[in-house]
């Protein structure tokens, strides 16, 4: 079996990334993560990729004279570890149209909502603010429009009473650290496609 190749972009911890790499470890998996690219070089997840025996790279966008340089040179990295597939795990940057086309039904991101509920930021706060009796996780196609691709794969929770951003945080992170490695393996397989 020839796994797909991934690369994955954070800004942070990545654990969406460490459940990812977690999966990747099954021998019937069908793709691996060949990098981990984050837009800050002090992101923990980069210190996981590294003892994983990940490939690794930082670049700050502030470094580069504009975004369209910045995700160029982001393109060129991926394009070296010859990646199939990138994954976003709490990539925290918005990202211009040419790379979104560029990767287009070859990227997918985890979102903390049920989409189309809730793009953006602060879920977990405005679904509580709303009095949603539930709440969840999609994993989608990266399109242009922020949070707008198609879904792939959902989980929802309940929302209970007392529940405040983080213990929603909590409960909807352990549905995605399981649909994002299901979603990826649907993708790599060929049973999704955009």
């Amino acid at each position: 079996m020839s796994r797909k190749k991934v690369g994955v972009l954070i800004s942070g911890r990545g654990s969406n990334m460490s459940a990812l790499i977690e999966a990747t470890k099954a021998p019937d998996y069908p793709a691996e993560i060949v990098g981990v690219l984050s837009n800050r070089a002090a992101a923990p997840g980069l210190l996981t990729a590294r003892e994983n025996g990940i490939a690794t790279a930082s670049l700050a966008q502030s470094k580069f004279p504009s975004r369209e340089m910045f995700e160029d040179t982001m393109t060129q990295i991926l394009e070296s570890w010859e990646v199939d597939y990138v994954c976003l795990a709490g990539f925290m940057r918005i990202l211009g149209e040419d790379f979104v086309l560029r990767w287009q039904g070859r990227m997918v991101n985890i979102h903390p909502s049920l989409l189309p509920l809730y793009k953006g930021l602060d879920t977990h706060a405005r679904v509580l603010a709303a009095g949603d009796a539930e709440h969840g996780c999609t994993v989608h196609f990266v399109t242009p429009g922020l949070d707008e691709g198609p879904a792939i794969l959902q989980a929802r929770v309940p929302v209970l009473p007392g529940d405040t951003p983080e213990t929603l945080t909590a409960r909807v992170l352990v549905e995605e650290h399981k649909i994002y490695p299901q979603a990826l393996a649907m993708l790599a397989r060929g049973e999704v496609s955009l």
